[in-house]
């Protein structure tokens, strides 16, 4: 079992920036593709961006690309999210999600761990 833990949400400006965090436990985090889901009130959840299991291939969805960054850190068992220039439509519940599949996958499916979301809120 996995269990993780995001942090690093907030209330921000519209052009600020945030950091979310994703602790997992276990020692198995970097046999797992991770990625971040977000979901806005109303609306279904949606894929983000993912990472592969050694870091070396990444996929962000369009609306994203450009301002949003993910990393992880093995050692640490920590996926990041780096948000920048963030904008009111990036206001969501954020999750961090666990894959065993190979690569990158936009699947919410294909996620076998998620976390229980960490609230962010862009003003205008």
């Amino acid at each position: 079992q996995v269990q993780l833990v995001e942090s690093g949400g907030g209330l921000v400006q519209a052009g600020g920036s945030l950091r979310l965090s994703c602790a997992a436990s276990g020692r198995t985090f970097s046999s797992y593709a991770v990625a971040w889901f977000r979901q806005a009130p109303g609306k279904e959840r949606e894929f983000v961006v993912s990472i592969s299991r050694s870091g070396i291939s990444t996929d962000y969805a369009d609306s994203v690309k450009g301002r949003f960054i993910i990393s992880r850190d093995n050692a640490k068992n920590t996926p990041y999210l780096q948000m920048n220039r963030l904008r009111p439509e990036d206001t969501a519940v954020y999750y961090c999600a666990l894959s065993s599949a190979w690569g990158t996958t936009r699947v919410p499916q294909a996620y076998n761990y998620w976390g229980q979301g960490t609230q962010v809120t862009v003003s205008s």
